[in-house]
């Protein structure tokens, strides 16, 4: 999945104010980055249709919401990337993420070994 940079900030707008119609989405936007009311309204659309955004009808006009967590966002995004490298049996995928822990703090290891074990609890009560 590409994303665009009005989508990218759209969605981290969406992630800090919970929901907003294309107007408000606009005048927050207007000011520190321009474009017009239809840019606005494309871009909700496009994230809605890419399944990233919901949307229900108030009055006249659509209420978007961020539909993934920032955090699901991310994991969709390296998949898709990986994807195209990764064959089923290979590790390059943990190698990678080895590889990147090296830039993290010994708080957020610790926040990656818990989120580990509790992925690894949930497979083992599935068996």
């Amino acid at each position: 999945m590409k994303l665009g940079d009005l989508e990218k900030l759209v969605l981290h707008y969406l992630w800090e104010n919970d929901k907003a119609d294309v107007k408000k989405v606009f005048s927050h936007f207007e000011k520190i980055r321009g474009g017009s009311l239809n840019t606005y309204q494309t871009t909700l659309d496009r994230l809605f249709k890419k399944g990233l955004l919901s949307r229900e009808k108030l009055g006249y006009a659509f209420h978007y919401k961020a539909k993934v967590e920032r955090y699901e966002l991310i994991g969709q995004l390296i998949k898709s990337v990986t994807n195209d490298f990764i064959t089923e049996d290979d590790n390059s995928l943990i190698a990678a993420f080895s590889s990147i822990s090296k830039d993290l703090d010994v708080e957020q290891l610790d926040k990656l070994e818990a989120l580990i074990e509790a992925q690894r609890i949930k497979l083992e009560m599935g068996k």
